[in-house]
């Protein structure tokens, strides 16, 4: 709860006046689990998107591209789990278009104002038989509710779907902002305007303009699910769309105190999300926080947290319930950050591990209680400059090798 803005009990997309949503079972999936989600708009919305920076990215995310290049409203996005439709060349872009004519057939609306996602195995074609038949039972069961029915549809290794929304007066207007999200493992997103697998789709009844909508999501991309990490791999599909379909009449422009209430509200919601996917990530038992303080360059302060992050011995250790301080202090110290080793200070939820470079003194069986938490920080003091920079990061455990030695078979 917020002085501004309220989360909604089961909040989803479809929480926003004007959308609708489903989630059903077309057949991608060996398991007979939901793996098909169609999110509409009653009428056409502003968009904004974020996608992977990978040189590899999937057709769809290529195809979203061009299509938010152009200005175009959305007002449709059909989602797939269990193929990637990634590294399949000419013949995936054609089946992402194909998707995105059957989907606007079935609408009655224009194929420009239709978005397409997807996630599962990298390499595999789209079969179109399954896409039309998940159009057929997706199209007739949208529905106002059906926003986290599309958001259990959307995940892969998932453990659990996650979906939120919040309410914010605009100008005294009640304003909606909802959003469902996927991602559990290959979570590492490096998302860039005109940005196993990380999904995001965040709907409102907000009234903006698209370049107002995509200022505001990147620059809430970079604090929110650019601050995570599972495993340290990007995706080829990782993919955010925003939108705005205008419905509550409430209208925010740049430079505005609304527009302000709005990007904070909006920040939450993906806060929110981006943390529940580290929770969730494959096999995890640990939340841990990273925070490097007083570096002496944004830069510094990033590469130093990031590094500690994705330390695939920090990881294990945490799973251990081991506070090994001198994996964090190694993975700092490799991490291409500069700073002076002599004066870093770290601790575990403000228990000193280690001060000044060197042992803080701290007895070990202290320090382990901590560590066995499900939720901890870990806090770098640089004592070197006035710039910091945070992560959310998990541990790996046993079942992250399981669940990813399995995943292809």
């Amino acid at each position: 709860m917020s002085d501004l803005f309220e989360f909604i009990e089961n909040g989803s997309p479809t929480s926003v006046p004007g959308f609708k949503a489903s989630g059903v079972v077309a057949g991608f999936k060996r398991s007979g689990a939901p793996d098909f989600a169609l999110l509409f708009s009653e009428r056409p919305a502003a968009a904004a998107g974020v996608f992977t920076t990978c040189l590899f990215a999937a057709a769809p995310v290529r195809y979203c591209r061009e299509l938010l290049k152009k200005g175009n409203n959305i007002q449709a996005v059909a989602i797939n789990s269990g193929i990637a439709n990634a590294c399949t060349g000419k013949q995936g872009l054609d089946a992402v278009r194909k998707t995105a004519e059957r989907t606007a057939a079935k609408l009655g609306i224009s194929p420009d104002s239709v978005a397409v996602a997807s996630t599962g195995r990298i390499g595999t074609q789209m079969n179109m038989d399954i896409i039309s038949r998940g159009l057929d039972l997706a199209v007739p069961a949208l529905s106002s509710d059906g926003g986290n029915d599309a958001a259990r549809a959307i995940m892969t290794t998932d453990t659990v779907p996650k979906a939120a929304a919040v309410r914010v007066k605009i100008g005294g207007v009640p304003v909606t902002i909802g959003a469902m999200t996927k991602g559990a493992g290959m979570i590492n997103p490096g998302l860039a305007g005109l940005h196993a697998t990380m999904l995001c789709f965040i709907t409102t009844d907000a009234c903006i303009e698209s370049p107002l909508l995509a200022e505001m999501l990147e620059k809430n991309a970079q604090n929110s699910f650019n601050r995570i990490t599972v495993d340290g791999d990007m995706s080829t599909n990782d993919t955010v769309l925003l939108l705005a379909n205008g419905v509550s009449g409430a209208v925010i422009r740049k430079g505005t105190p609304e527009a302000e209430v709005f990007e904070n509200a909006l920040l939450a919601v993906m806060k929110n999300l981006a943390r529940r996917m580290v929770k969730d990530g494959e096999g995890s038992t640990k939340l841990v926080t990273i925070e490097v303080v007083n570096a002496r360059s944004a830069r510094d302060a990033k590469l130093a947290a990031e590094s500690v992050a994705n330390s695939l011995l920090c990881k294990t250790a945490w799973f251990g319930n081991d506070p090994n301080w001198g994996r964090i202090a190694a993975a700092l110290g490799y991490s291409g950050a500069a700073f002076d080793p002599d004066k870093c200070d770290i601790s575990i939820d403000g228990l000193p591990v280690m001060t000044r470079g060197g042992d803080a003194g701290t007895p070990e069986s202290v320090a382990v209680e901590h560590v066995k938490k499900p939720e901890f920080t870990i806090r770098c003091d640089f004592h070197d400059g006035d710039f910091d920079y945070w992560v959310w990061s998990s541990d790996v455990s046993y079942d992250y090798v399981k669940i990813n030695a399995d995943y292809h078979t």
